[in-house]
């Protein structure tokens, strides 16, 4: 799953008037549940599924050979399983959307091996991950941890408290369940102070290893978050009544402005930005950012830049060994440490691909049903539960329909994306390619009947969020019931039209009915989205079992039913990304 970091932003909510007669009883083929049900249950391919997807083709980071080669054995299993028109759709990576006067290209990039030491004042592993898209060391390099932590100001007055400061650089890190320990919120240095400190270094700075940053010390969580979402809570969102009026005016408000430093003091981006830059410059061998997690959990994501000589080769390492070392060197021990990293780029990574199979319509062949998830991952597990378990799970449901011999009158066609963790774009790309938008629609914008996408991890799920008009959700609501037992409880209508977190929202964007599928949190959250954690043990075979069977059933009745999904009127449809509204769930 895509995590975008924003603002704080103002949302209004789109208000569509109800009709006057609301959606009719739906029409559900109970036979065909129980057959799905039978045959999901049963008969499951999941697991087998994840074992190829995990233990053979993991990590799939995008642009790397392990994801390229994911997405032909996914095909090429759909195809064993009876799908037709199965291929890999191109799209470039190579395209770097970003401010400046960027001029390099993305391309594959895969971490062949690492190893760490600590070598004196004792000997002792260390445990960490590569940042991606970041160089190799040269052979084994050995060199003195010198650990940089920015000189701070006065205390803020009437400020209470905050996260610590540091350098950091290089996506990795963030706290888990209770967060960090808030430490006194403080000025930042003059820009003398800072220069007279990173001066003070420059000499130590040539071959040395370089922990960036103080340790992160994590809270102790008296009470954990809960893993399973309470029945009353989901049937209270997804059972809602979708024609009741949206009140105007609500969603994200704008936080607390942000003070502007004191004149002449540096705010925590500039001190970052200034010894990012130093530290790159400066000779040293290795960087190390500390993961900032419990328990050994590491988040690796990607280096400063994708172009690996823009970066220095640089390492996450366990929030436990990261204290270690800081605490030795603050005592006044030289602390020895040693590394060899090697990493491989690969520029046929610049084309990246989505994988698509599909089972063929009869009378309404030219509309599709769609559903999927993406299959790239990030680089420090298999990409278990972010996100080969929504690929499985949307190839079992669509398996299911194929092992059951159905006919649909629409065309069911499975997409596992590429991109997702770099910013949606492999799906980005194939609605730009196939769809258009609803301002500049394609030909096949018309025939487009539903999108559903599974990316929240290893958990049931309990309900959907539709872009489209409130008989839109009502359809789902009643679609779902049928699933009750397995907790499984409604939908509820999204009118927003902006990007981010997930696949889904891509065809939000475009105006075309993208489905959200919300899921039991399970350790997601707390222990394995992004995490060296994310593995094939982390799968619950029941809670994705009945996530398959739910979504097939859903799929089938959308591809055979007489209308298409409710979609918004040209005069409702809300306005674009950066068109003045927005809204939605």
């Amino acid at each position: 799953m895509f995590q975008r970091f924003v603002g704080p932003l103002l949302v209004l909510s789109v208000v569509v008037a109800a009709p006057a007669a609301q959606n009719a009883t739906e029409r559900i083929d109970q036979d065909m549940n129980a057959r799905i049900r039978k045959e999901g249950m049963e008969n499951s391919q999941i697991m087998k599924t994840m074992h190829y997807l995990t233990d053979v083709h993991g990590p799939r980071l995008t642009g790397s050979p392990n994801h390229e080669n994911a997405a032909k054995w996914a095909v090429k299993q759909m195809e064993t399983w009876g799908f037709k028109n199965g291929k890999l759709e191109p799209w470039d990576f190579s395209k770097v959307a970003g401010a400046g006067n960027e001029t390099f290209v993305r391309q594959g990039w895969l971490n062949q091996k690492a190893s760490g030491h600590i070598l004196s004042p004792v000997k002792d592993n260390l445990v960490f991950e590569v940042l991606a898209w970041t160089p190799s060391t040269k052979g084994t390099v050995t060199g003195q941890a010198i650990h940089i932590v920015a000189p701070q100001g006065p205390l803020v007055e009437n400020a209470g408290t905050g996260r610590g400061g540091g350098g950091g650089g290089g996506r990795g890190g963030g706290g888990t369940g209770c967060g960090q320990i808030p430490s006194p919120q403080r000025m930042g240095p003059t820009e003398e102070e800072l220069t007279a400190y990173l001066n003070g270094l420059t000499p130590k700075m040539k071959g040395a290893i370089v922990l960036v940053g103080p340790q992160q010390r994590i809270a102790f969580c008296e009470t954990e978050p809960a893993k399973r979402r309470d029945d009353a809570q989901a049937k209270a969102q997804y059972q809602a009544d979708p024609y009741a009026p949206v009140a105007t005016g609500g969603g994200r408000q704008a936080g607390p402005a942000q003070q502007a430093p004191p004149t002449g003091r540096l705010n925590p981006q500039q001190v970052t930005t200034r010894i990012n830059e130093f530290v790159l410059k400066s000779g040293a061998a290795v960087r190390i950012n500390d993961a900032g997690r419990l328990f050994g959990q590491i988040r690796a994501f990607n280096g400063a830049s994708y172009d690996p000589a823009r970066n220095l080769p640089t390492v996450v390492l366990r929030n436990e060994d990261y204290g270690r070392i800081t605490r030795l060197v603050a005592d006044g021990t030289p602390v020895t440490l040693e590394f060899n990293i090697q990493n491989e780029t690969y520029p046929a990574g610049k084309t990246s691909y989505n994988a698509i199979a599909e089972i063929p319509g009869s009378d309404k062949a030219d509309e599709v049903v769609m559903l999927g998830g993406h299959l790239d991952s990030w680089h420090s597990a298999t990409g278990a539960t972010d996100n080969a378990i929504g690929c499985a799970v949307m190839m079992e449901a669509a398996r299911i329909l194929q092992a059951l011999g159905v006919k649909p009158r629409r065309t069911i066609r499975v997409a596992l994306w590429g991109g997702e963790e770099q910013g949606l774009l492999g799906s980005q790309a194939y609605v730009a390619q196939h769809f258009g938008t609803a301002e500049n629609p394609k030909p096949e914008f018309a025939k487009f009947n539903g999108y559903f996408n599974v990316d929240g991890g290893t958990g049931r799920i309990r309900g959907g969020s539709i872009f489209g008009p409130p008989e839109a959700a009502a359809l789902l609501q009643q679609l779902f019931r049928p699933f009750e037992d397995l907790g499984v409880y409604g939908a509820v209508a999204a009118t927003a039209r902006t990007t981010g977190g997930t696949d889904s929202t891509s065809f939000n964007a475009a105006g075309l009915p993208g489905i959200g599928l919300g899921q039991d949190t399970i350790e997601y959250d707390a222990a394995t989205w992004h995490t060296n954690l994310d593995t094939y043990e982390r799968i619950l075979e029941e809670d994705v079992k009945k996530s398959a069977v739910a979504i097939a059933s859903a799929v089938y009745h959308l591809a055979m039913r007489e209308q298409m999904v409710p979609r918004f009127t040209k005069e409702n449809m809300p306005p674009p990304p950066g068109g003045g509204r927005g809204g939605g769930h």
